[in-house]
């Protein structure tokens, strides 16, 4: 369960991504990224009470009064002077004293780690790109050439700590993450996985992993002196990589890494027996990122374009299309299609998504300038082919990975959509947060569909704390539920909802301001928990209660990841009768994603993303129509 309501991701919405800030020289000033690491706060371990007064307060408008009361004699005997609350609070501060960050390694075991359902879906967001015009392998490798420098690119300021620190309502913000995503891979095990970073190597990796008609190649993309390929010596790399692939019979081995993650952990022990195929995967781990050139997908209509391409990223389509032209373990995969469906998906564990996003704008900002350039011809060394030795265990266990993916890929619903009526210009011309006003419209489109509100999770930065990953806004407050009540009861003047939406707008950035400084509840809950498990005392009866059940079972999995550059982010849902939402809004438009799953009676993707649409023009015209009353 605790695995399920992390893998929400990412920002409270503030954080400007960093800009494209080139250095004119690069010197590497040692121990720039920990002086400035250093300089940061830890994260606070809020007061108990504090977080038991906010934990009701969330509660009421998602249980019923009779469960609630119950919750609240629970607290009260929770945070007697000297009662288990109190024990486990103090066992908490007196863990965050020591650590640099008491919540960090917690979180990375039980929201992403031991958690042991398919990467696929469940966890690794997926995102897509403008729609690139190409239609034919040269313009599917010129594109693939350009982006791959423009990664290295963005990595030079990594490697050279010259990465422009990002800024938070004037705080800046840890940057680690950043170091995490290049040259890094979960790796399989059959209980919990781990993480692997090769950047911290002796010898970095010089490589990148490039995969087409599920055959991987492993790049060499620095010359001997250490400078990066050229953009067109890229290109030849590619090419050479392409003719060496074209049959297309052969075993997708990639696919291992969609399965259940004790399936693939068994899978991987059997597979690294043979000292060819270990060789060959501990290639693909190391290697700095990887690139799948895709095949085409079936033509879609313009309108079902964006929703093809956002599956495209998140499963690759099926056993029949790309979803074997993966290694889900890694990190950054970018996917680029051969009919110009481009984007990427990454494994979540090692970072959330502004990190990414950064990499993003700047590698699309980075290929706009950069045009193939002549190199001189220098002899370079052919791509290396990865061999593997494929066993009748691995190929029972390549065809179970099959049936798997497909299963999920059928029953994966999904709508992505661009809300072209107004973007965030709107709400900031009536003074209200762009993010608020998105949030308080699910609210209501979710209410009128389902009229009754649930439990929702939007993921807030705690990147201004040292380490700091996230914790949870919850969107659904006193205040949303009452303007979403009176929104359609005709019995209500419109002034007294102008009133009502105001005050769940700003509900929801008073705790989302509450949530990016540590004092939000969902993260200290988790901690006090995992401290009676580490106690080997009894689980505390808080944890046992309905309420907390009802509260974790987060229906409505949001997140807003703003980009320059007109990309969305998609992931799904995290409970079977869920949705995830995720968006991305620029100045004159909206880019959303929506996910369900088919096997769920009650959920549908079109219909949510239909009624969000609806609700945000409604409040739009409530808020044209009716003059502010002087709140």
């Amino acid at each position: 369960m605790l695995g399920i309501l992390a893998r929400t991701m990412v920002r409270a919405g503030m954080v400007k991504p960093s800009g494209l800030v080139k250095p004119v020289s690069v010197t590497r000033i040692a121990g720039r990224y920990l002086a400035h690491q250093e300089g940061l706060p830890k994260l606070p371990v809020p007061p108990l009470q504090q977080t038991c007064e906010r934990y009701l307060t969330a509660l009421t408008p998602i249980v019923d009064p009779e469960e609630l009361n119950h919750t609240r004699q629970l607290l009260e005997e929770f945070q007697k002077p000297g009662g288990v609350g109190d024990r486990l609070q103090k066992g908490l501060e007196q863990r965050a004293k020591k650590m640099e960050n008491w919540l960090s390694d917690w979180w990375l075991q039980t929201a992403y780690l031991d958690y042991r359902m398919p990467v696929v879906i469940h966890s690794s967001p997926g995102v897509v790109l403008p729609r690139t015009e190409f239609s034919d392998r040269q313009g599917q490798m010129r594109y693939a050439a350009k982006l791959i420098a423009g990664v290295l690119d963005f990595k030079s300021m990594i490697d050279n700590e010259t990465l422009p620190v990002e800024y938070l309502g004037g705080k800046s913000l840890c940057m680690n993450q950043y170091y995490q995503v290049l040259s890094s891979c979960r790796i399989p095990g059959t209980k919990r996985d781990n993480v692997v970073n090769y950047a911290l190597d002796k010898r970095p990796p010089t490589h990148i992993t490039v995969v087409h008609n599920f055959q991987f190649f492993v790049l060499d993309v620095y010359n001997s002196d250490g400078t990066p390929l050229t953009v067109d010596q890229i290109y030849i790399q590619l090419e050479k990589i392409w003719n060496s692939s074209l049959q297309s019979n052969k075993e997708p081995i990639g696919i291992l890494t969609s399965n259940h993650r004790n399936s693939w952990g068994k899978a991987y022990n059997n597979l690294i027996k043979d000292k060819t195929n270990k060789e060959s995967v501990r290639a693909i781990q190391k290697s700095i990122f990887t690139v799948c050139l895709d095949a085409p997908m079936p033509r879609a209509s313009d309108d079902m374009y964006r929703t093809r391409a956002g599956v495209q990223m998140l499963h690759g389509g099926g056993s029949r299309w790309n979803s074997g032209n993966r290694w889900f373990d890694k990190t950054l995969q970018f996917i680029i299609g051969e009919d110009g469906t481009c984007g990427l998906i990454y494994e979540h564990a090692p970072a959330e998504g502004p990190p990414i996003v950064s990499l993003i704008d700047h590698v699309v900002e980075y290929m706009k300038s950069s045009e193939m350039v002549r190199t001189p011809m220098v002899p370079l060394r052919m791509p290396q082919k990865l061999r593997f030795n494929i066993t009748p265990e691995i190929k029972k266990d390549i065809e179970e990975a099959k049936q798997n993916m497909n299963i999920m890929v059928h029953d994966l619903d999904m709508k992505v959509s661009v809300f072209s009526h107004f973007g965030k210009d709107f709400p900031k011309s009536q003074k209200m947060s762009p993010d608020a006003f998105i949030q308080v419209a699910l609210q209501l489109a979710y209410y009128r569909i389902y009229k009754h509100c649930c439990p929702t999770y939007e993921s807030a930065s705690l990147r201004m704390f040292r380490l700091g990953r996230t914790d949870t806004i919850r969107s659904t407050s006193i205040d949303s539920a009452k303007f979403v009540k009176a929104m359609d009861d005709p019995a209500r003047h419109n002034t007294e909802k102008v009133a009502l939406l105001d005050k769940a707008v700003k509900a929801h950035r008073a705790y989302t301001d509450m949530a990016i400084r540590g004092q939000a509840i969902d993260r200290h809950l988790l901690g006090l928990k995992l401290q009676a498990i580490e106690d080997l005392a009894a689980l505390p009866e808080i944890f046992m209660d309905t309420s907390y059940a009802v509260a974790m079972h987060f229906n409505l999995s949001t997140s807003q990841v703003p980009a320059k550059t007109d990309c969305v982010m998609c992931f799904g849902p995290v409970v079977p009768d869920g949705y995830g939402v995720c968006y991305n809004p620029m100045d004159a438009h909206i880019n959303f994603a929506v996910s369900a799953f088919n096997s769920c009676q009650d959920t549908n993707a079109t219909r949510l993303a239909q009624a969000l649409e609806d609700a945000m023009l409604d409040m739009k015209t409530l808020l044209e129509q009716t003059p502010k009353a002087k709140l």
